[in-house]
């Protein structure tokens, strides 16, 4: 009977440590499979992404714009300096406003039908400014940039990089109301702008150049 029991209780523990490896090799699996879900998710967040050029009247709501710019704040940034001033505008009158200075300067860009303003015609841009006493902080709001661009993109908000209207807030006189608007702090300079709305398009990708990209050996 003794041996009897001696057999049971080794028969018992064999079967424990083989349920128990078992459960520990599909824990792992189970958290190997998430893990490549979370890394394809990112992979083709960015592969996937477009530039949008038309949107939808549909305004971003203030609550998901929070989340895009608590990414863009999260983005690396040199010596945790966050050398960049952010400014979100989706005031119609703002906006409407200052595309009629930029018409009246440009009266051919009103001639395009699909025009409401210049910004793409999109209802919410990000002005990003950058501190000119750091030298790499073009490069920090580049970084914050991208990461609000991405996380917009995968909630299924488009967006584009623009250059020109900044550049015409900071070169045009009669745009100088709109720019002190912003209140951009002294020692920063308007850098550009980001165009955030609902896609009105599907554009293809287009081609990148792989040969720009080397290994040295």
């Amino acid at each position: 009977m003794k041996r009897i029991k001696q057999m049971l209780t080794g028969a018992s523990l064999f079967l424990l440590c083989s349920c128990g490896a078992q459960i520990q090799k599909e824990i792992q699996t189970t958290k190997s499979n998430v893990d490549e879900s979370k890394a394809s998710a990112v992979i083709e967040t960015i592969m996937s992404r477009r530039s949008i050029r038309q949107y939808k009247p549909q305004a971003v709501n203030r609550d998901t714009m929070q989340i895009i710019l608590d990414c863009g704040i999260n983005a690396p940034n040199g010596q945790n300096k966050q050398s960049w001033e952010v400014r979100v505008v989706d005031n119609p009158e703002f906006i409407n406003g200052i595309t009629e200075i930029y018409k009246k300067e440009n009266p051919q860009a009103a001639e395009d039908p699909k025009f409401k303003n210049m910004f793409r015609n999109a209802s919410t841009v990000v002005f990003i400014a950058n501190d000119l006493a750091y030298d790499l902080s073009q490069i920090d709001c580049g970084l914050l940039g991208e990461n609000m661009i991405l996380s917009a993109w995968s909630m299924g908000i488009g967006s584009c990089c623009l250059g020109g209207p900044t550049r015409f807030m900071t070169s045009t006189p009669a745009a100088a109301e709109y720019l002190k608007r912003l209140d951009i702090p002294e020692g920063y300079q308007l850098l550009y702008c980001i165009a955030f709305g609902y896609p009105d398009e599907t554009p293809a990708a287009k081609s990148r150049n792989a040969a720009k990209v080397k290994f040295i050996d």
